[in-house]
C-alpha cells in the first residue's frame, strides 16, 4: 500500500467509528414509546401516571442531536425541555409543536435552546443555569419525571457559581487554568464541583419528588459516567480527587482567583441531599469502548491485524506516545509472515499541559511527536516500510484549534523541513496545528454532535 492509501485508511477507520457513536441514533435505539408506556434498558414509565408530562435537560456537545431524537420520540407527552449546546444558535426550532421530524431535524417549540461557552463559560452559561433550575422547580412541584440527556463538554455550558461573590471573569479564569494545568479530567472535575451550585448531582437535587432518568454519552473512563460534564444529575464517586489537593499539586493557588479559592475551602461543607423515593436511573448509550470497537472491526475490514492499546488512556502526552509506537512495533514483529500489516487503537484523553500560545490540543500535538519520534527511530530493523498515525476528538475540537486533530506519516519531518518548518518548535509552543495545516495533513470535521473522547490509529506496514 501507498502512503496516500494509507492516510486514507486511517481516515476511513475514523470517518466510520464517528458514524457509529451517533448520538441521535443512540437515543432512537435506546428510548421506545409504546401507547402510554416509556421504554429504557429495564425502566418503564407510565406516562398516564404523570399527568404533567415529562420535562428533559439536555447538556454537552451531544446535547442537540439527543434531544432532537427525544423530541421525535415523545411528542406531545413533552412538556417543556432545556438545551445548553455550544452550537445552539443554528439549530431551527419548529412553529408547530405538534409536528414530528423525521430525521435529526428541527426542535419544537418547548425547548429553550441556550449557546454555552465551551471551552470556558460565558454569560450564557449562567442564564442557562438558572433556566434549568426553574425548570426543575416547576418539575418538582409538579412531581413531573425529567430525562436528562448528560453528554462531554458539558462542564463549561452551564454554570453556577456556589459562591455569590464568583465573576464571569473569575470563572472563565479558573477553567482556563485547569484546562491548561495538565490535570485529568477527573481532578479538574473535582475542582469544578467544588465551585459549583449544580454540578456533582446538585442540579437534580433541586427536583427531589420527580423521578429521574438519564441518559449519557460518556467522554470519560467506563464506571466514571458521574464525571460527564461534572454530573449535574449524578452523585460523585466518595474517591473522587480531592479539589484542594489537585490545586496544589498543579500549583494553582496563587494563580486562581479569590472567590474560587474560597469556594474551594468551603466546597467540602456541602451538605448531601435528602433520601427520596423518587426514581433515578442512569444508562450509558455510547462510551469511548463502543467507538474502539467499531475503530478495529474496520480496521480489520481492511486487512490490517488490529490490537486495542486498553491501557493507554491518560498518560502525559509524551509518554503515550513513545509507549504507542513501541507497542506498534511490538505488533509488527509478532505479527504473521505474509500479512498485510497492522493497526493498533487506543483512546482516551491523554495529559497534555500548554507550554506557548499556538494554534492546537492533545491530538495535534500527539500526531507532531509521533512525527518526530518516528523520524528518529530506525524502522529498517523490523522490516517496515510505512508508519502512518492518526489522533483525534470525536468531537470534531482539538484545543483551541479548529480541528479535530492531524496525520503524521515516517516522511512528516522531511518535508516540514522542505517547507523551512522545524518540528521542534511548533512542538515547544505548542501550535502543532498549525504545523499540519501547513503540510495539509490536519483533520477537520467540524462539530460532530457527538464526545466519546479521543480514537487514536497507528498504521505499520
Amino acid at each position: 500500500m501507498t502512503l496516500s492509501s494509507l492516510h486514507r485508511a486511517a481516515r476511513e477507520i475514523f470517518d466510520k467509528t464517528l458514524k457509529s457513536v451517533d448520538a441521535y441514533d443512540a437515543v432512537r435505539r435506546a428510548v421506545h414509546l409504546e401507547r402510554s408506556h416509556l421504554m429504557l434498558g429495564n425502566t418503564i414509565l407510565d406516562l398516564g401516571d404523570y399527568s404533567a408530562g415529562i420535562y428533559a435537560v439536555a447538556i454537552g456537545k451531544a446535547a442537540l442531536p439527543m434531544a432532537s431524537a427525544l423530541d421525535e420520540i415523545l411528542g406531545l407527552h413533552l412538556t417543556g425541555g432545556l438545551v445548553c449546546s455550544p452550537e445552539a444558535k443554528e439549530f431551527p426550532i419548529r412553529a408547530q409543536p405538534g409536528a414530528r421530524p423525521s430525521t435529526n431535524g428541527p426542535l419544537s417549540g418547548r425547548w429553550r435552546l441556550f449557546e454555552g461557552g465551551h471551552p470556558l463559560p460565558n454569560r450564557a452559561s449562567l442564564d442557562s443555569a438558572r433556566a434549568a433550575m426553574h425548570l426543575l422547580r416547576r418539575a418538582d412541584a409538579e412531581r413531573a419525571p425529567v430525562i436528562f440527556l448528560i453528554s462531554g463538554g458539558g462542564s463549561a455550558l452551564i454554570e453556577s457559581p456556589r459562591d455569590p461573590g464568583t465573576t464571569l471573569q473569575d470563572l472563565r479564569a479558573a477553567n482556563e487554568m485547569l484546562i491548561s494545568s495538565g490535570a485529568t479530567i477527573l481532578e479538574i472535575n473535582s475542582v469544578r464541583r467544588s465551585i459549583s451550585a449544580i454540578k456533582g448531582g446538585a442540579l437534580a437535587e433541586i427536583a427531589p419528588n420527580s423521578d429521574q432518568l438519564t441518559l449519557i454519552v460518556s467522554d470519560t473512563n467506563t464506571g466514571e459516567e458521574a464525571a460527564v460534564a461534572s454530573g449535574p444529575s449524578l452523585s460523585h464517586p466518595p474517591d473522587s480527587p480531592d479539589a484542594a489537593s489537585v490545586v496544589s499539586r498543579y500549583g494553582l493557588e496563587r494563580a486562581l482567583p479569590a472567590s474560587i479559592l474560597r469556594a474551594i475551602r468551603r466546597g467540602a461543607e456541602r451538605k448531601q441531599s435528602v433520601s427520596t423515593n423518587a426514581l433515578r436511573n442512569h444508562y450509558v448509550l455510547l462510551d469511548n469502548q463502543r467507538a474502539l470497537a467499531s475503530a478495529a472491526e474496520t480496521a480489520r475490514s481492511h486487512g490490517f491485524t488490529t490490537a486495542i492499546s486498553d491501557d493507554l488512556v491518560e498518560q502525559p502526552v509524551a509518554e503515550g506516545c513513545s509507549i504507542m509506537l513501541s507497542q506498534l512495533l511490538e505488533l509488527f514483529r509478532r505479527r504473521d509472515s505474509g500479512e498485510r500489516g497492522v493497526c493498533l487503537i487506543s483512546g482516551g484523553e491523554f495529559a497534555c499541559p500548554v507550554r506557548g500560545r499556538g494554534l492546537g490540543g492533545r491530538n495535534a500535538e500527539l500526531a507532531l511527536r509521533w512525527a518526530i519520534e518516528v523520524a528518529q527511530t530506525k524502522l529498517e530493523g523490523p522490516g517496515i516500510h510505512h508508519v502512518v498515525a492518526l489522533s483525534a476528538g470525536t468531537d470534531g475540537i482539538d484545543g483551541n484549534s479548529p480541528a479535530a486533530g492531524a496525520l503524521c506519516d515516517e516522511t512528516t519531518v522531511k518535508r516540514a523541513r522542505h517547507l523551512d518548518l522545524d518540528a521542534n518548535r511548533f512542538l515547544e509552543e505548542s501550535d502543532a496545528y498549525t504545523f499540519f495545516r501547513s503540510l495539509g495533513d490536519f483533520i477537520i470535521t467540524g462539530p460532530t454532535g457527538t464526545n466519546v473522547r479521543d480514537l487514536r490509529i497507528m498504521i505499520a506496514i
